[in-house]
C-alpha cells in the first residue's frame, strides 16, 4: 500500500508546488505591470524641455573643471549629474542622430546629408504627430530653415533634423529666433550652438560662458515654471571611452543629485520622449531605459 499511496502523496505536494508556482508567477507579473507604471508615473511632466548639445569634451575636461563654473557652480549644483553618461560613437554626426532618432540612420561620416532624405520615425516627428510642439534653435543658421551645408561658423552636420523628410524645414530656427518669453516654447526643442560657442573650435570657458549668457535666464526661469534644461555633448575627445558630461536642471530635478547607472544617447531621447509624453519611442530608444534616481 506504501508504494501506491507514495505517488498520490508526491502528486498532492507536486498539485500544491504549481499552485504556489502559478500564485507567485501572477504575483510578479502583477508587480512587473506596477512597477512599468510606477517608472512611467515617476517621470514629472514638464511644460518645456529644452535640450542643448556641445561638442567634443570628456566629463573630466567640464565636471570639476574651473574654465566651466556656470556649469558646475550653478547648473551641476543646483541640479543632477549623470557620472556615467556615454557619446555612441565617432565622429560627431552620427552621435546626433542617435540622439534624435535612436539611431546613426546609416551616418558614419561628417558629411552634409541630402535634406529630406530620411523617412524614419525621430523625436520632432513623434511631437508633430502626437499634436506637440517641436522646434530647433541653431545659431548662425542663415535663416528659418536654410539647408546650407555650411555659413561660417554654422554646420549642418549639428542638426540632424534636415535630414528627415517628416520634419518641416521651417521648424529649424535662428538662434535669435529663441523666446524671450519662455512660455512661448515648444513642448520640447533642441539647442545647437555653433562651432565656437559648442566647444568645438573654441575653448570649454567660451562654451560655459555661452551657455550662462544665452540660457542661464531660461534656466533660472525653469526652476518655478515645470520645465528643463539638459546640457549634454554628442562626444568625447577620443581619449575618454566616450564618457562626456550631461547634466539637467530645472523645478522637477533634485538640486545636487547624480547617478552612476550607465547611460547614453538613447537612455537621453528615451527620457524626453517619456518628458514630452510620448507613446512612441524612436529607434533605439524603445528598449532604453528611462534616466532615473534624479527626479524630486
Amino acid at each position: 500500500m506504501a508504494a501506491v499511496k507514495a505517488p498520490q502523496r508526491n502528486r498532492r505536494s507536486l498539485s500544491a508546488l504549481a499552485g504556489a508556482v502559478a500564485l507567485t508567477t501572477a504575483s510578479i507579473g502583477l508587480w512587473a505591470t506596477s512597477s512599468t507604471t510606477a517608472s512611467a508615473v515617476a517621470l514629472p511632466t514638464p511644460d518645456h524641455v529644452v535640450v542643448v548639445v556641445m561638442e567634443n569634451h570628456s566629463y573630466s575636461q567640464v565636471i570639476g573643471s574651473s574654465s566651466a563654473p556656470y556649469i558646475n557652480n550653478t547648473l551641476k549644483a543646483g541640479g543632477a549629474n549623470l557620472t556615467q553618461s556615454f557619446g555612441l560613437t565617432h565622429p560627431s554626426e552620427p552621435n546626433y542622430y542617435m540622439l534624435f532618432s535612436g539611431s546613426n540612420q546609416g551616418r558614419t561620416d561628417d558629411s552634409c546629408v541630402p535634406v529630406g532624405s530620411i523617412s524614419a520615425p525621430n523625436l520632432g516627428s513623434e511631437l508633430i504627430a502626437a499634436g506637440k510642439t517641436w522646434k530647433s534653435y541653431n545659431e548662425s543658421l542663415p535663416s528659418q530653415g536654410s539647408t546650407v551645408c555650411s555659413s561660417g561658423n554654422y554646420a549642418q552636420k549639428h542638426n540632424p533634423w534636415f535630414g528627415f523628410s517628416n520634419v518641416p524645414t521651417n521648424t529649424a530656427m535662428t538662434f535669435a529666433q529663441f523666446p524671450t518669453d519662455y512660455t512661448t516654447l515648444p513642448k520640447v526643442s533642441f539647442v545647437v550652438p555653433n562651432l565656437c560657442s559648442d566647444m568645438h573650435d573654441c575653448s570649454v570657458s567660451t562654451g560655459d560662458t555661452w551657455i550662462q549668457n544665452n540660457l542661464g535666464a531660461y534656466a533660472t526661469w525653469a526652476q518655478t515654471h515645470n520645465s528643463i534644461l539638459v546640457v549634454t555633448f554628442d562626444e568625447d575627445n577620443k581619449q575618454s571611452g566616450n564618457r562626456i558630461p550631461t547634466v539637467l536642471y530645472g523645478q522637477h530635478v533634485t538640486p545636487g543629485s547624480s547617478t552612476a547607472t550607465t547611460y547614453n544617447h538613447y537612455n537621453v531621447l528615451r527620457t524626453v520622449e517619456d518628458l514630452a509624453g510620448l507613446t512612441t519611442h524612436a529607434g533605439n530608444a524603445a528598449t532604453a531605459s528611462d534616466i532615473a534616481g534624479i527626479w524630486n
